[in-house]
């Protein structure tokens, strides 16, 4: 494996390579590359928070809280709660950034934008998480079934207020259209009948998932073709019998860890092989070590999403982000909070990543954030504040410290200009890029790193 290719792949499956690493891939195949990720990423490591201050308000039912406990105190758990759910914004941003297991934890970031979800209430909010990280390279249709019995999708897609006297058809529309087969692989009449089968599906106030029989609908149901007493997991079971599932999945993986633009003929590849056993990790396997994956038209094509750009950084300089506040408020700029989608429907991603704003904000971070630079733009979606307002109000910097200086220095002070160019920018450079970078080579590498971060071929990947 050339040392591109080995960039290329580290890139997709993770969030890039570290520059002192690349060396020694020259040495490895691309067998032994592939391995390495996979067997690096067996282990599950769910994220764990303290909620002990909580006490015994996870018994209590949300719908509740406020009769329980007054509205006083209701909504003041409510907001530490809220709270609380930032605090995993911070925490899972800086897990993709430093776990042994990279290729899981992408896996996890590409299914949080398949299974869209968003709760306010810690505690589901951590268990779904954390569902995604354990079945992220796991059987499919064990997944869909866990998703669907998630305290927080229950809660989402009003799930848990679908009655066989009153059906809610939430859960089952989307679980067709967005999760599993796509518009135009099932007609009206099943969402009804699937929306039957879910009745009765709810939670315990510990996110823990029941069947409340009492509203559960018993009765024949018809759902793409065949007849019987259904339930959900029937449903799932049926539905992932169609090739049409294995393709809407495989479509989606080929547009996100290959490129933007579609291949018929190699998502026919994929989906032959997905819909054998729907089997995460044979698929993401099989994708990695295809000749089509390597293939120039492939490597740096793929717009970096904010997070992928935060965390990339975070791997070639550890802790730059050191404070949560500095964090959520740059997610909120560049338009990607994680465990904040933006609908039902996820982030669009590649194009939708940047406009004018955005990307003048994206080529700023790396001096906002290693030189301690000001810039103000108007951040997308909620926030409202400047930049200068934030700097102003806040009164906090964003600059890196001397043990970041020191690290920099350690780790890559052996390397010319060219290869730190080659190790962080995937695509091709192109030629008046380079003679501007040209006029950054008396500086040393620490600032000669941030001219690379900072020009618009460092957005791809």
């Amino acid at each position: 494996m050339n040392q591109r290719e080995y960039i290329h792949l580290n890139w997709r499956a993770g969030f890039g390579a570290m520059p002192t690493l690349i060396a020694a891939s020259k040495k490895l195949s691309k067998k032994d590359c592939v391995n390495e990720l996979f067997d690096t990423s067996r282990k599950i490591e769910p994220i764990q928070i303290d909620l002990s201050d909580f006490g015994d308000y996870f018994d209590i039912p949300y719908n509740k809280l406020k009769k329980n406990l007054g509205e006083v105190d209701s909504r003041k758990l409510r907001q530490k709660s809220q709270k609380k759910v930032r605090e995993l914004n911070f925490i899972w941003l800086n897990k993709m950034a430093s776990s042994e297991q990279v290729l899981r934890e992408k896996m996890t970031l590409f299914w949080a934008n398949i299974f869209v979800c968003k709760d306010t209430h810690i505690l589901h909010t951590l268990k779904f998480n954390n569902t995604l990280r354990r079945y992220a390279l796991g059987n499919f249709v064990d997944f869909v079934k866990a998703i669907s019995r998630s305290a927080s999708m229950l809660k989402y897609l009003n799930n848990n207020r679908n009655f066989k006297k009153k059906p809610n058809e939430n859960f089952a529309r989307e679980l067709m259209e967005l999760f599993t087969l796509g518009i135009g692989n099932y007609a009206e009449s099943d969402v009804k009948e699937a929306a039957r089968a879910f009745t009765g599906w709810s939670f315990k106030p510990n996110g823990e998932y029941v069947l409340k029989v009492s509203k559960h609908d018993t009765d024949s149901k018809i759902f793409l073709g065949e007849k019987g007493n259904f339930g959900g997991d029937d449903i799932i079971d049926i539905i992932t019998k169609q090739r049409a599932c294995a393709e809407f999945i495989c479509t989606k993986v080929y547009r996100y860890f290959v490129n933007p633009i579609e291949d018929k003929d190699h998502i026919k590849e994929l989906t032959d092989v997905f819909h054998k056993d729907y089997n995460i990790e044979q698929l993401m396997r099989y994708l990695f070590m295809t000749d089509w994956f390597y293939e120039k038209s492939n490597i740096g094509v793929k717009i970096k999403s904010p997070v992928e750009l935060m965390v990339g950084m975070q791997k070639v300089i550890p802790s730059v982000f050191k404070k949560q506040n500095q964090v959520t408020y740059l997610q909120k700029m560049m338009g990607q909070t994680l465990l904040y989608p933006v609908n039902v429907a996820g982030w669009k991603g590649d194009r939708y990543w940047i406009d004018s704003n955005s990307l003048m904000f994206r080529l700023k971070l790396p001096a906002l954030v290693f030189n301690n630079a000001k810039i103000s733009l108007m951040s997308k979606g909620e926030f409202e504040d400047t930049f200068n307002d934030f700097y102003k109000e806040k009164k906090q910097r964003f600059s890196v410290d001397e043990n970041d200086h020191a690290y920099f220095e350690t780790h890559y002070s052996n390397l010319s200009f060219n290869e730190l160019s080659d190790a962080l920018v995937v695509p091709r450079i192109d030629a008046d890029t380079i003679k501007m970078l040209e006029a950054y080579q008396s500086q040393n590498s620490f600032q000669y790193c941030i001219q690379l971060m900072s020009i618009p071929e460092y957005q791809l990947c």
